[in-house]
């Protein structure tokens, strides 16, 4: 019984990874982690051994060395790796030896562990939230939620449905921190009964199934249970699983709630149709949405789509990640960023819609209260940040768009978002998020230097001549006048700035005059200098 392949498949790495302990443990892998996987076979122990390239073969029913015949065909037909249970710990040195030499992969898997629930787990995976088949919300599959969750609440995470079966779970740092209850979760069992029924009488379920709210469970170490939080994952009156939380060996993070409430109404998208279906109307709603934000589109499309009402106020926000993002880890990082900020915005608005464009991250904010205070987003705008930088290590920045009268000027809310961030990413002392009237005075300047770099024309050719005599003697003329003017004339000031003596300074002004011609004691050619001269840094 196979999978239906995806197209490149995912690494090994990466399966083990989202997998992890207690589920399985790699004994053997001698062509490397990042043999591709591409689907899954179910080999009963019925079958002639068998196997196709890239699978994972589950050889159900054949333990210890009856396994290995299932590991030699599999090495024949360059499977990715054969999982195994082992029946007693001296049978993996004979399977390790006969996977090295098959040159496959062998995981073996925990006694208790049900094949089912590892056949699902894994097709999951394997297919990815880019697959029609596969589940996909706004920032990723439930597995990305997962992790994303971890990372803000400070907890080892799982997602469960409406039946209590695990459906993601996040990786955790060791296996000291998971506690018997979590660890069973993953198996495939029931908890312990003694502590299931105490969650029943608490009312723990009931308040899942009936309730928005985040709900704290005490630790119970004579259960060896530790803390938790949860959430149930809901549409409207209609229950469709919850958010489990475990507390790991540090205490969780102050805004440990709040991601929840996010992360309840991330995954209830993804929860509240069949996959197929989701997948479609998520892709719908990202092309309708990246139209108006673009202006390609009319309003009514996305209005209609997702029964908006289009008069009501609305925002953009826009993000965008600071200096220093680069290399092979780049789109993992974007990943990661488009998570965090999917769960804090959704946290704080039901109806938040993301579009990440370029390198840029887009939130509409419809059906605002009116006159919400700008205050307010600013706010929940600094939130992402400080958790960007605080979990992820990424230095972000946030411009908050006006609020506009209905959905038809959202085109000019997002413009004016790109018009703060562009000001902010020229540098100077502006704060990571900010609204137009934090930052007025550079974003104007910053438009007024764009026209200049556009339009020659425009610009006094004695400047330009001036920076490029610098480039041609390697003198520092044009940057020493700037410097003077950004200090109003005061020479110790701008010297300091500069690490120079005063008097050479001076001098640099008088050549810079006398090569140009300019009288800088002229009001207007002072500005267009402190202007122009801008262009050359």
């Amino acid at each position: 019984m196979r999978a239906a392949p995806t197209a490149t498949g995912i690494p090994l790495r990466q399966l083990l990874m989202s997998l992890g302990e207690p589920l399985v443990e790699l004994q053997a892998a001698p062509a490397g982690l990042d043999v591709p996987v591409r689907d899954v076979a179910i080999l009963d122990p019925e079958d002639p051994p068998a196997a196709a390239p890239g699978e994972l073969v589950l050889a159900i029913g054949a333990r210890g060395r009856a396994a290995l015949p299932a590991l030699r065909a599999a090495g024949k037909a360059r499977a990715a790796a054969v999982a195994v249970k082992l029946d007693s710990p001296g049978q993996a040195d004979a399977l390790r030896e006969a996977a090295t030499e098959a040159g496959v992969a062998l995981l073996s898997v925990r006694r208790e562990t049900r094949w089912e629930h590892l056949d699902l787990l894994a097709r999951t995976i394997i297919a990815g939230p880019d697959t029609p088949d596969a589940p996909d919300f706004n920032a990723g599959d439930l597995f990305s939620l997962t992790q994303t969750v971890a990372v803000l609440t400070g907890g080892i995470v799982s997602i469960e449905d409406a039946s209590s079966r695990v459906l993601a779970y996040s990786r955790s740092s060791g296996s000291d921190e998971v506690d018997e209850l979590r660890r069973q979760s993953i198996l495939g069992w029931q908890g312990p009964e003694p502590y299931l029924a105490k969650l029943r009488e608490w009312g723990v379920f009931q308040h899942l199934r009936s309730s928005d709210g985040v709900i704290e469970i005490d630790a119970h170490p004579e259960l060896g249970i530790r803390r938790r939080l949860a959430i149930g994952i809901r549409a409207g009156a209609q229950p469709l699983g919850a958010i489990w939380v475990q507390e790991g060996s540090q205490p969780f993070a102050p805004l440990a709630e709040q991601a929840l409430v996010g992360a309840a109404r991330v995954a209830a998208a993804q929860l509240i149709r069949r996959r197929r279906e989701l997948s479609a109307d998520v892709r719908l709603t990202r092309t309708l949405l990246t139209g108006l934000l673009e202006g390609s589109t009319g309003p009514q499309s996305l209005a209609t789509h997702l029964g908006l009402d289009l008069r009501r106020p609305a925002t953009v926000l826009a993000y965008t990640t600071g200096a220093g993002e680069a290399g092979s880890d780049l789109e993992l990082t974007r990943a990661e960023v488009t998570g965090l900020i999917s769960v804090h915005t959704a946290a704080r608005h039901r109806g938040a819609l993301l579009a990440p464009i370029e390198n840029r991250v887009y939130v509409l904010l419809p059906e605002l209260p009116p006159g919400l205070p700008i205050a307010t987003l600013r706010s929940w705008a600094q939130e992402v940040v400080e958790a960007a930088r605080e979990h992820l290590g990424v230095p972000l920045r946030a411009a908050i768009g006006s609020t506009v009268e209905g959905l038809a000027e959202v085109r000019s809310s997002r413009a004016q978002a790109d018009r703060i961030l562009d000001a902010m990413g020229r540098g100077g002392v502006v704060p990571d998020v900010a609204a137009l009237i934090d930052v007025q005075a550079e974003v104007l300047v910053s438009e007024v230097l764009a026209l200049l770099q556009e339009r020659s024309e425009l610009r006094d050719p004695r400047l330009s001549a001036l920076a490029e005599y610098d480039r041609r003697h390697g003198t520092r003329l044009a940057e020493s006048v700037l410097a003077w003017l950004d200090a109003l004339g005061e020479v110790r000031v701008a010297a300091d700035a500069l690490h120079i003596h005063p008097n050479t300074l001076r001098y640099r002004v008088r050549r810079a005059e006398q090569l140009t011609g300019i009288d800088l004691a002229q009001p207007q050619q002072r500005l267009l200098a402190m202007l122009q001269l801008r262009l050359a840094e």
